[in-house]
């Protein structure tokens, strides 16, 4: 009963959590179960030193971490290898023949904007970002989930905002 209270409570931070660190909804869901099979596997360890929440991100963190590394030596398809879904290469597919490139570029939005910005933080700085306004955790839980001293987490969060806020000062409402 408790374990269904938590899983319940924690399914949608957790998977958000994990979808915004993959960009990938099946990769999400993977990791997703993965974290929840290491809680039952670990539940044991648990002691009660931190909050639940900390040690749940901390395991959610690091499935992402080893997903990424595991990313990182994968071989890729050769662009002449036949796709699953058309059986046709890579190659041969045809250009996408909606709107330009420099079109699309004009019309973003401001929440594709600031995604595009969030993505290109350093992963430190992402990664506290992240936790802090999109999970809503308090420096300290952060600091204990990626295992630093409050006062980095404080530093990492303080170069985020900085950086997003010259990558995106041209989104300022100008004086009239």
């Amino acid at each position: 009963m408790a374990f269904r209270t938590l899983f319940h409570r924690y399914r949608g931070p957790i998977f958000n959590f994990l979808l915004r660190r993959v960009r990938n909804r099946d990769r999400a869901e993977e990791l997703y179960q993965d974290v929840w099979a290491k809680v039952i596997e670990r539940c044991g360890e648990f002691r009660g030193d931190s909050k639940f929440s900390t040690w749940l991100y901390t395991i959610a963190r690091n499935r992402v971490i080893d997903y990424s590394r595991r990313m990182k030596f994968r071989t890729y398809s050769s662009l002449d290898a036949p796709r699953r879904d058309t059986g046709a290469p890579l190659v041969e597919q045809v250009a996408n023949p909606g709107p330009s490139t420099e079109d699309l570029a004009q019309g973003k939005t401001l929440k594709e904007r600031i995604a595009e910005a969030v993505e290109e933080l350093p992963e430190d700085q992402k990664e506290v970002f992240l936790m802090r306004q999109l999970q809503g955790l308090k420096f300290n839980e952060i600091a204990e989930v990626v295992d630093v001293p409050v006062n980095t987490v404080k530093s990492r969060m303080r170069y985020a905002l900085d950086r997003l806020q010259h990558q995106l000062g041209d989104l300022r409402e100008q004086p009239s």
